[in-house]
């Protein structure tokens, strides 16, 4: 190699490494900052009380959240900066929720403009650092119960609708950031067709089923085990008005935990039953009702493979890379089952370097 080119290649990795340590430190002051900021509205929204501060957990997002410990309890406070994240929807649907059942936190003190929540604490003990084979069916038929209750008190016109744009915005996530930025691929026309003709497939299916409130994050780590009224519920302020089987792909198709099909199969026949029972309008036959929950499903995990790959290559979280398998293990195991879906598993094939259909076949399957 040129040993000038040579010289401009470590001069570039130099100044990628300076910007990224820049970035680190305005980060880290920002950061400082708020946890001052909200240890002084703390203060104030806790008069004459002691406290001190642990952290609770980050999410995906800007949010931050941090255990309050006093001599008598403990509470959660949420620190989420404007101008990312906005307060104002969680408080609004903790509200929506809680009127419908739900166990979510209780907002005990409120600051919109500079983003801090006081809440009540739900516990340290989500759904994933406690299942196993025999928690796991009281823990899902709670949830499953939960999940009847939110969808029984459903109201049109109150939550933004889950549409065929947002939809297909989600899934664009796919190609965007998990094709081309984290494999690396430029699709060519037959695959791009193959895409949208997925994606329309997709969307036909979803928006043919009844829509519901949907939480849209109803996973293992954001379901609380709760001595009354389980599960404790967060993370719910994206809610939207869409199909009746996205949240149960969520709580059944969890990227971050895994079950046999069979058992997945069980939970979902046994939410069903209940279902029906209690005159939710699902389909009257169990395998049109596993069709829309499959079709659903893929929609979903096309989009998380998009958002995880974003999460990494944006936003510097690589916790999120291990998950991918089995997302894409859920997704491809839909394709295979639906003749429909077969030009996305061929895809999916091209994509890993296991494509063994001749371009041909693209035609074939889209009727070209």
């Amino acid at each position: 190699m040129n040993t000038s080119n040579l010289a401009k290649q470590f001069s570039m990795m130099d100044t990628i490494v300076s910007d990224k340590i820049a970035l680190y430190n305005i980060r880290k002051t920002v950061v400082d900052n708020r946890q001052q900021e909200l240890q002084l509205w703390l203060k104030a929204a806790l008069p004459q009380t002691d406290f001190s501060l642990t952290t609770a957990s980050a999410d995906a997002s800007f949010r931050r959240y941090f255990r309050v410990h006093t001599s008598y309890q403990t509470l959660i406070a949420m620190d989420a900066p404007p101008p990312q994240e906005n307060c104002e929807p969680f408080v609004r649907i903790a509200k929506l929720f809680g009127e419908a059942g739900l166990n979510v936190p209780k907002v005990i003190a409120q600051d919109l403009d500079r983003g801090f929540l006081l809440l009540n604490d739900l516990g340290n003990d989500t759904y994933l650092s406690q299942l196993d084979n025999a928690s796991a069916p009281k823990l899902y038929t709670d949830a499953n119960n939960a999940l009847i209750k939110l969808q029984l008190a459903s109201q049109p016109n109150v939550l933004p609708n889950y549409d065929e744009a947002l939809l297909t915005r989600e899934m664009q996530l796919f190609p965007d950031w998990y094709i081309a930025k984290h494999l690396g691929v430029t699709l060519d026309e037959k695959q791009l067709a193959v895409l949208t003709s997925t994606f329309n497939l997709l969307n036909k299916n979803i928006l043919a089923q009844t829509q519901v409130y949907v939480h849209r994050d109803y996973h293992s780590r954001n379901l609380m085990i709760t001595q009354e009224n389980n599960p404790g519920v967060l993370d719910f302020q994206d809610a939207v008005y869409g199909a009746i089987t996205y949240d149960l792909v969520s709580l059944l198709k969890d990227a971050y935990i895994s079950w046999e099909e069979d058992q997945i199969i069980d939970w979902l026949v046994r939410y069903w039953q209940n279902a029906r029972k209690a005159g939710l309008a699902v389909p009257e036959d169990f395998s049109e009702f596993y069709k829309d929950f499959e079709y659903m499903g893929a929609q979903r995990h096309i989009k998380v493979l998009g958002i995880f790959a974003r999460l990494y290559h944006r936003d510097g979280k690589d916790g999120y890379l291990k998950d991918m398998p089995l997302v894409m293990t859920y997704l491809r195991k839909a394709c295979e089952r639906y003749t429909e879906l077969r030009p996305m598993l061929r895809l999916l094939d091209s994509l890993s370097g296991q494509d063994q259909h001749p371009d041909a076949n693209y035609k074939k399957l889209l009727k070209l």
